[in-house]
């Protein structure tokens, strides 16, 4: 195996999910890494509890990796994930000289460097690997791609094979970089590198491993055809991340309810259920049954019962069900959950009087409930990745990547994950307002287009997973207010884009369900730091600030720098899954969203001459008054 032999880099908590997880590529200092799945993480990594969470996933619970302290402690053990350098091939700027290199070459908390060359410069690895739709990626052998185009019989038949990266000025593009045999001097540019089937053509197959697996032990056959791609690109890793909001238990549960909860979330639970029996597991279930003052026949059934649960994997039908529907109990009734350390809600207003601008009484006719969080936990944990295309969920062959789990050897029984705490706003529209506007025919007309296209995406299995069955207009009205409410919210509440998340709740039900219709949104703090409760968010919750807050993100989503281009948009983004929405009017970081940056359309909130936008009054009386206040000669 390849690994990062005595180097110590640090990387923050937070990024061992997103966006240097299992599978994911970091560059550090001129050098790159990967890093190696779970099975390389401290047995003593701290435990994360998020119970709703893991139910969902079907695992046993989730760990995070712990904080490295500072100073000579950090070099006693190695207590965190490990990554290991990839690619291997590095080049010398100096004496553009390539090496493979090798795990016995690293000294400890140095970067490589040339041994040739005056002044040891430090090499620089290739910008081009190989990755495929079955999830693994390697190095692409360059020394078979230097001598592909070989000609004399010499050059086929050399053995030595030194290779040199060569960039010629004659040229320009990947035309102008050739990697060279400096004994034969076969060569050939990394002109067409890109295409489609490029390294198959030239003799090359993908190993079946991981950067971090030893390629005799642990490889795959894999038929997948190899792709070449550079190292940052970013079909390089699709992070497969599901996040829960920390929602306490209701008060008033029976008492073998609350029994049953105090047993299910100890610490050693997830230990005493794949216990297999003998000593160990009589220890565990005696510790349990004594700390939380049961019986350790109370203790043992529980066991039994989960034992004779058959797991299974979940499916997009399943989704985010009961994820939601407790969040939007939460926020939508507060006080239906008692508050603790980690949840904190109360139920504020948009401070309107009778008295108000017209712009301001149609808002409050829109909206029907506010609710500020002071203080919220969000777990949010890393099943797997896909590579080259992005997993479908549904797990067919042959659309999508395929899922490669955070455990490449066995089923995970736990996930890595991380929990941040943080504050936000949560806003509900009214259901009335919001269902008469629903069975508008131009609005249901514009949305089917949409639904057209999700279900022709390879995404529409994952998609559908937040928005339910069906997608109601009301999903993709609410998930482009959220998307400007952030983009209004950076500018106001001190909080840049990138440190704040969405939580869209207006995913629609199976036909016949008794679940309640969910209409509003979440938008917090999603740091892991102490970034994340600075008040700034609970601040502009307040009146009059969210008030205003509302109606300057109604007037600026009327106005995009690529109009028309934009507003008359009839497909884009990938898979033409939204409507009028660009980079320069509604698109977020990608940390921000839940669903990609996709089923976005500011017409569907504010409105055209065809569609009325659900609050296209509150956008012509807002204009109308600002016309009004104008004072003209």
């Amino acid at each position: 195996m390849s690994a990062v032999k005595d180097i110590r880099r640090k990387v923050r908590r937070a990024q061992t999910i997103v966006p240097f997880g299992v599978g994911g590529i970091i560059d550090l200092r001129g050098e790159s890494f990967v890093a190696a799945d779970i099975r390389s993480w401290a047995a003593r990594g701290e435990r994360v509890e998020s119970p709703r969470l893991a139910e969902k996933l079907r695992v046993e619970g989730f760990r995070s990796p712990p904080v490295i302290p500072s100073g000579k402690a950090a070099f006693a053990s190695r207590i965190g994930p490990s990554y290991v350098r990839f690619p291997r091939w590095l080049f010398c700027p100096q004496c553009r000289e390539i090496q493979f290199w090798r795990s016995e070459y690293e000294e400890r908390d140095k970067q490589p460097t040339c041994r040739r060359c005056a002044g040891r410069p430090q090499l620089a690895p290739m910008r081009f690997i190989q990755v495929c739709r079955a999830g693994h990626m390697a190095d692409i052998d360059w020394r078979r791609w230097a001598h592909s185009r070989s000609e004399g019989h010499a050059q086929r038949q050399c053995q030595v094979r030194r290779l040199r990266f060569i960039a010629t000025p004659e040229s320009s593009g990947l035309e102008a970089l050739r990697v060279v045999c400096a004994v034969c001097r076969a060569g050939r540019t990394l002109a067409g590198i890109s295409q489609k089937n490029i390294l198959e053509q030239t003799g090359l197959q993908c190993p079946g491993t991981h950067p971090w697996q030893p390629e005799s032990d642990e490889a795959d056959p894999c038929e997948e055809t190899p792709h070449a791609v550079q190292r940052g690109a970013s079909n390089v890793y699709f992070p497969i991340t599901h996040s829960a909001i920390d929602i306490p238990a209701p008060d008033g549960l029976p008492e073998e309810d609350e029994l049953t909860r105090k047993v299910v979330d100890h610490r050693l639970w997830p230990d005493l259920k794949s216990a297999v029996g003998g000593p160990v597991c009589d220890a565990l279930r005696l510790v349990i049954a004594e700390q939380c003052q049961v019986s350790e026949e109370f203790v043992e059934s529980l066991r039994r019962r989960h034992a004779e649960e058959v797991p299974s994997m979940p499916s997009a039908a399943d989704s985010d069900d009961d994820l939601s529907i407790a969040e939007w109990a939460a926020f939508s009734v507060p006080g239906s959950v008692p508050n603790s350390k980690t949840f904190s809600v109360r139920r504020t207003h948009l401070g309107i009087d009778h008295d108000e601008a017209e712009s301001m009484l149609e808002l409050a006719a829109s909206i029907s409930a506010v609710v500020v969080a002071d203080r919220v936990r969000e777990v949010r944990a890393l099943e797997g990745f896909s590579r080259y295309e992005p997993s479908s969920g549904d797990g067919e062959e042959g659309v999508g990547g395929r899922v490669v789990s955070v455990n490449t050897q066995t089923r995970a029984q736990w996930l890595p994950a991380v929990e941040t705490y943080g504050e936000g706003i949560f806003i509900a529209v009214d259901e009335e307002r919001l269902s008469a506007w629903e069975r508008l025919p131009s609005v249901r007309d514009r949305t089917r287009r949409i639904e057209r296209d999700l279900d022709a995406s390879f995404k529409a299995d994952r998609l559908r997973g937040k928005s339910g069955p069906r997608l109601l207009p009301r999903f993709v009205m609410l998930h482009t207010l959220a998307h400007h409410f952030i983009r209004q919210l950076s500018y106001d509440s001190g909080y840049n884009a990138a440190s704040l998340r969405e939580r869209v709740y207006a995913r629609s039900h199976t036909q016949g369900s008794e679940l309640p219709p969910q209409a509003g949104v979440f938008i917090y703090t999603a740091a892991g730091d102490a970034e994340g409760t600075l008040g700034g968010l609970v601040r502009q919750g307040q009146p009059p600030n969210l008030a205003e807050t509302l109606i300057r993100l109604l007037e600026s989503a009327q106005w995009c720098s690529q109009d028309p281009l934009c507003a008359d948009s009839t497909g884009r983004s990938l898979a033409n899954l939204n409507r009028a929405a660009c980079h320069a009017c509604t698109l977020l970081p990608e940390t921000c969203c839940e669903i990609d940056n996709a089923l976005l359309d500011r017409t569907l909130l504010i409105g055209d001459s065809e569609v009325p936008g659900f609050f296209r009054e509150v956008v012509q009386a807002a204009l109308e008054e600002s016309a009004e206040a104008v004072d003209l000669p």
